[in-house]
């Protein structure tokens, strides 16, 4: 059965922000909210206003300059879940910068997680900063940024860092989730990653500016960045401890696994696979994920997402996205698996944002 598309929408918040973004999208903040609560087991779904405190309590205490954002869209919606969705973290990803043809770099990234709704409800949301405007890949309700476009500065891309493990035993994968979240909420006060990104969106003016930033500011959990600015050889992957830093060059690809594995990081996995999966198999997922996009022989400026496939491609994959900011160009197609079918899409058509119009 071929599934029907969708258009994403474009929406334009650049005079009223994240807070008019959930106030006129509320039906889709309530949808996708909705839908991700649904994948709980249903004995889990009560819990989700104690999910929404514990986020609550530990944004409310982190030095994110968000934090009054979040409160406010919460008010205005009413229902529980917008805390916990701006405390969470995305499960996996895949993220290539490349050159194509001696020209500036284009970024390629899927977007890899377990609930439902986010392919179906993302959009493309037109911001302003003071350096200047960007469109963030998103959802009603959220604040952060995790994919995102500035015309004419750069291009940025987040994805999660491996697990920080305590041992290699498959049974202790859920004790080291458990102590990882602990840690971070009782002792880190700093930005959440995705946090970050925006406000590098935001002020940042250039790549060098947006490279300093995300290699120096302190933040809550471990991430791994993909940036392209607009000029040959402007493009790196940062992979980023709370206050550490190793930046690659020369080796642009990404997916959840230090390039260079370590015993005391695992590479991320599906929660169906946390208690059959091996050390050594996590990081060969990973490594396959990377390996797989950076060597696709095609061009992302003449193959749209003929790349997205195994085993990039997964049942997890909600939302991939080219882009190339020397060109203000943006692509985006959302994924959500369903029964009977593969795959089902919504897109967009490639976006010119550099003319300074909102597109229609």
């Amino acid at each position: 059965m071929t599934p029907r598309l969708t258009i994403i929408p474009v929406v334009d918040v650049r005079d009223g922000g994240t807070l008019r973004h959930a106030r006129e999208g509320s039906d889709r903040a309530r949808g996708l909210r909705d839908t991700c609560v649904a994948w709980f087991p249903a004995a889990a779904r009560p819990l989700v206003p104690l999910l929404d405190g514990v986020a609550r309590r530990w944004l409310v205490r982190s030095q994110s300059p968000y934090v009054e954002e979040v409160r406010a869209i919460a008010a205005l919606l009413g229902f529980p879940g917008i805390w916990f969705l701006n405390g969470s973290y995305q499960w996996s990803c895949t993220a290539l910068a490349r050159e194509e043809d001696g020209g500036a770099p284009w970024l390629a990234r899927t977007l890899d997680w377990p609930f439902p709704g986010l392919g179906r409800f993302v959009e493309l949301v037109r911001m302003r900063g003071p350096a200047g405007d960007f469109v963030n890949v998103t959802w009603p309700g959220y604040v952060g940024t995790l994919t995102a476009l500035a015309p004419g500065r750069f291009a940025a891309a987040i994805n999660q860092a491996p697990l920080r493990r305590r041992s290699h035993g498959r049974l202790l994968r859920l004790y080291d989730l458990l102590a990882n979240a602990w840690a971070t909420l009782r002792h880190s006060r700093a930005i959440p990653p995705d946090q970050l990104l925006r406000r590098v969106f935001e002020l940042a003016h250039g790549y060098d500016d947006a490279r300093q930033m995300l290699e120096s500011t302190p933040i809550a959990r471990p991430v791994i960045y993909t940036l392209a600015g607009c000029r040959a050889g402007d493009r790196c992957v940062i992979e980023r401890t709370e206050d550490g830093f190793k930046t690659r060059i020369d080796d642009h690809g990404a997916a959840n696994d230090w390039l260079e594995s370590t015993p005391q990081w695992e590479g991320r996995i599906s929660a169906s696979q946390m208690f059959t999966c091996t050390f050594e198999q996590a990081a060969a997922k990973s490594r396959a994920r990377r390996e797989g996009l950076a060597h696709w022989p095609g061009s992302f400026a003449r193959d749209s997402f003929a790349w997205v496939a195994p085993p990039v491609l997964n049942p997890y994959t909600r939302i991939a996205v080219e882009m190339n900011a020397a060109r203000g160009f943006i692509r985006a197609v959302g994924y959500e698996l369903r029964a009977g079918e593969e795959f089902a899409r919504a897109v967009t058509e490639p976006r010119d944002f550099n003319a300074g119009q909102v597109p229609g």
